[in-house]
């Protein structure tokens, strides 16, 4: 079996049109604090490699772990959030309802959900395919990746999933070659 940890980052600071882009902003202060509080949960899971969102929020998080396990964290472009397409505004929730009620829809250039839910199950099949048949692997990344990655391994992940998920949040999905065989985390029902 190998684990996969996926972890929504933590708090960050809110995006803002004149505020750090999305590659450089951070964790809030808060946000800081559940990242070093990850520690206690995530330092015992026997993690053997950690991967991360270029995004500095994804590596904040991750960082005071990969540091008790002695890791180096591996940025993964693959792992960065959906380019919405959208600037930051008030109503980014109805977008991104009626982005999940119309996933092949793009605004401009941004990235449609269903490309996301296909770079997200490919990167997950990437990380569990190049590991070690008993390795637990350590993502950090962000909450709608996580959404169209579990929906992508074939869960039942809808909007309102999604928009509960809180930050941080872990998700552990097991699986025994490509198959997945559980998943656990918040807004799963049966784990699977």
């Amino acid at each position: 079996m190998v684990d996969l940890l996926l972890v929504r980052h933590a708090v960050s600071v809110a995006p803002t049109r004149d505020g750090p882009d999305e590659y450089r902003r951070p964790l809030t202060g808060r946000g800081c604090e559940q990242a070093d509080a990850l520690v206690g949960v995530l330092g015992g899971c026997g993690a053997s490699r950690v991967v991360s969102s270029p995004y500095l929020r994804a590596v904040q998080t991750v960082e005071p772990t990969a540091r008790a396990l002695g890791l180096p964290v591996e940025r993964r472009e693959e792992l960065r959030e959906w380019r919405s397409g959208l600037a930051p505004t008030r109503d980014w929730q109805a977008h991104y309802e009626r982005s999940w009620a119309r996933p092949g829809t793009a605004i401009g250039a941004g990235e449609t959900l269903d490309e996301l839910t296909n770079r997200a199950r490919n990167a997950v099949r990437r990380l569990v395919g190049s590991a070690a048949p008993t390795a637990t692997i350590l993502a950090a990344t962000h909450g709608t990746w996580i959404a169209r990655a579990l929906l992508g391994c074939g869960l039942a992940i809808d909007c309102a999933c999604w928009l509960s998920m809180p930050t941080p949040a872990i998700y552990t999905l097991s699986f025994d070659g490509p198959d997945l065989r559980r998943a656990l985390g918040p807004g799963l029902e049966d784990g699977r």
